[in-house]
């Protein structure tokens, strides 16, 4: 048999984290007997100490919030693409003991506009400015060739992606959020608002849409992106981006490569079709 391997994914909230459905997905795919997935209820005040009870069995972490930044002082290193929104949202246990982390959230959500052939555009458009906006920013560095519009709802959310845009070097226009209905004429929008927040622009979607990206999952599809859908344009969802960002995980975590993409979107589905 080979040696039992340890991943789990820490936050605060977690319950509702589709990770472990995912993870496990691929665990049986590849055939890696001995390993598990589990998920653990972990603030910033316990991430230390949760960190001070990891033994070699350990092969990764994936972290949601309010983690992503908590964890970088516990790390050995983090990678350039990691470093460059100050977010981790992955672990890898090296052979050495060493610990590294790196950002799947950007490279899985370019993952994701590929895959519905979203390649390049000239402009495009963010809704809100959370903790999302600037792993959405980044992406969008890597797909947007012109101006970005970034609607917010507050000042202080302003000043910070105009922070992230010089550190991203990427033309970044702050709009109001009362303006929020323009946004949606660009041909690429990316919605990172909470839960209900966007419904209300629902009516406003044009009847020629281009893009839309929205990265909740649940509940699916949001009043936005189902309005978006009956159009025709494109709607790329948060179990796209979900599935993209842990398939890179595993290929870290396990060494494993490809990891099988459509096992882990079916395995999501289905969870999600039984809540």
């Amino acid at each position: 048999m080979p040696p039992a391997r340890r991943a789990a994914v820490l936050g605060s909230p977690i319950a509702h984290s589709l990770s472990p459905v995912l993870h496990r997905a691929a665990y049986a795919e590849l055939g890696l007997v001995g390993w598990t997935y589990d998920r653990f209820e972990i603030d910033e005040k316990a991430l230390p100490g949760f960190f001070e009870t990891l033994g070699p069995e350990w092969a990764g972490l994936s972290l949601t919030m309010p983690l992503k930044r908590a964890v970088i002082p516990l790390l050995d290193g983090i990678s350039e693409t990691a470093a460059s929104v100050d977010a981790v949202n992955t672990v890898v246990f090296t052979d050495d003991g060493r610990r590294t982390g790196d950002n799947t959230d950007i490279p899985g959500m370019v993952a994701a506009l590929h895959e519905y052939g979203i390649d390049k555009v000239d402009t495009a458009a963010i809704l809100g400015a959370g903790a999302t906006a600037s792993s959405a920013l980044a992406a969008l560095s890597r797909v947007c060739t012109g101006e970005i519009v970034v609607h917010v709802r507050s000042k202080a959310r302003a000043d910070e992606m105009r922070e992230w845009a010089e550190r991203l070097d990427v033309t970044v226009r702050i709009a109001a959020w009362d303006d929020a209905q323009e946004g949606l004429h660009a041909p690429l929008v990316v919605s990172t608002t909470p839960a209900g927040v966007t419904d209300a622009l629902a009516h406003a979607v044009p009847e020629r849409p281009g893009a839309l990206f929205d990265v909740l999952y649940d509940p699916w599809p949001t009043a936005l992106a189902a309005r978006w859908s009956a159009y025709g344009g494109a709607v790329v969802g948060g179990l796209d981006l979900l599935v993209h960002q842990a398939v890179l995980q595993v290929e870290q975590m396990t060494g494993r490569s490809p990891a099988p993409l459509e096992a882990m979107r079916r395995a999501g589905e289905q969870a999600l079709a039984a809540r």
